[in-house]
């Protein structure tokens, strides 16, 4: 079977319906540091910080009129990587050559791999996936190998632990409001904060804290030796990817807790890197970011083969996460993001489809390929001619 087209769109998914009784959860009001952080005219609080930018899908269309979807981190930025380069470049070919058709994608922008381009490659990886699976008729964790548990189990992030466990989950990971400029009053701010959310967790609840690369690694290493009483299961990026060294100085030197890291390193060939040096004791690739499904379990058998845990970035929330951590024997939890309120059902955010979350644990659909339930009227075209530039919030 071959591919027809291959296009860039956006879903216009309708919106959830109005919830009552409804509390404005952690994204509308926890400040979280990130590199950009150490220029105070921006703002801390999540979804307008300068660098976010929303997500785009790929719709790949079979000659029989089958297609697939997969969606992709930083759209805006990646659409014409997938409409005017990958897009020619694999249209006509075998739709079930998965394998070959990223190898070719890889080598054709090997001179720009890594960020937007990667990124723009998860979207069209994950669209063949599922129309793979839409023309075996089976669904794709079947396609990778078959169920390796009875369940998805599931960690939190947010700040809003009360709700959380209220809701099943058991496992969380908070925010970092702290930036490595900020001295020993924003550290004491930090540490008051771990305490807090502890306190709320309680002492058997697994617990972890993610910095996204807002240290160095001097810093990183006495903020973990100031955060060691609150017991973390793990210290998440904490540096910037591109900072090996640091990362095999903190791995060697930090033993009470694992380092984990990944969400923006781009494509097997960093992963290696890291996993050769023994730098990380957890790896987390996005697979809306790191290449798509195929190149997180190339990753995945890296880590697994060096002993080393893979718990992908964000992979609760989506189908190919949930796919993923089903299929992969030492994929052992997901991240489930809390991108809704207090009090709103975790399903309203979720494409039609897509399990929800239930009791801290979730089992991927068992319909073809990923299991989406996304009609036709919803796929509409990517519109460059619509796209805006970003407006940024003042500091807060």
């Amino acid at each position: 079977m071959k591919i027809k087209s291959v296009r860039c769109v956006r879903i216009d998914k309708p919106e959830p319906p109005v919830r009552p009784n409804v509390k404005p959860g952690w994204n509308t009001y926890s400040t979280r540091s990130q590199p950009i952080a150490r220029y105070s005219e921006y703002t801390r609080v999540d979804g307008n910080k300068p660098g976010q930018i929303g997500k785009a899908w790929v719709q790949i269309t079979a000659e029989d009129g089958t297609y697939g979807l997969g969606s992709f981190a930083h759209g805006a930025m990646g659409a014409s990587v997938v409409d005017y380069l990958i897009a020619p470049l694999i249209e006509g070919k075998n739709a079930l050559a998965i394998e070959l058709l990223n190898d070719q994608i890889w080598r054709m922008h090997e001179g720009f791999q890594g960020g937007i381009a990667t990124a723009a490659q998860s979207g069209v990886d994950l669209a063949l996936w599922d129309l793979k699976g839409k023309l075996l008729g089976r669904p794709v964790y079947e396609l990778i190998g078959g169920p390796s548990h009875d369940h998805v189990e599931l960690y939190a992030t947010g700040d809003d632990i009360e709700w959380m466990r209220e809701i099943g989950f058991k496992r969380f990971k908070i925010s970092n409001p702290f930036f490595y400029e900020e001295g020993s009053e924003g550290l004491a701010k930090l540490e008051e904060h771990v305490s807090r959310q502890r306190e709320v967790a309680g002492d058997e609840a697994e617990l972890t804290f993610n910095p996204v690369m807002s240290f160095n690694s001097d810093l990183a290493l006495r903020v973990a030796e100031r955060l060691r009483p609150y017991r973390l299961r793990w210290f998440e990026e904490p540096l910037p990817p591109w900072d090996l060294e640091g990362h095999k100085e903190l791995k060697r030197a930090m033993t009470w807790t694992a380092l984990a890291t990944g969400e923006h390193h781009y494509g097997r060939k960093l992963f290696q890197q890291l996993i050769a040096a023994r730098a990380v004791d957890i790896v987390q690739p996005d697979i809306e970011w790191a290449g798509g499904l195929s190149e997180v379990i190339k990753i995945y058998t890296y880590a697994e083969a060096a002993g080393i845990q893979t718990i992908t970035h964000m992979g609760g929330n989506t189908a190919w996460g949930q796919h993923f951590a089903y299929a992969m024997p030492e994929a052992t939890q997901a991240e489930w993001f809390m991108d809704t309120d207090i009090g709103q059902p975790v399903a309203d955010k979720l494409m039609p489809g897509v399990p929800a979350a239930v009791d801290g644990r979730v089992v991927p659909s068992d319909a073809p390929g990923f299991g989406l339930e996304i009609t036709e009227e919803w796929i509409v075209p990517w519109d460059y001619a619509g796209q805006k530039r970003a407006v940024y919030d003042p500091g807060k």
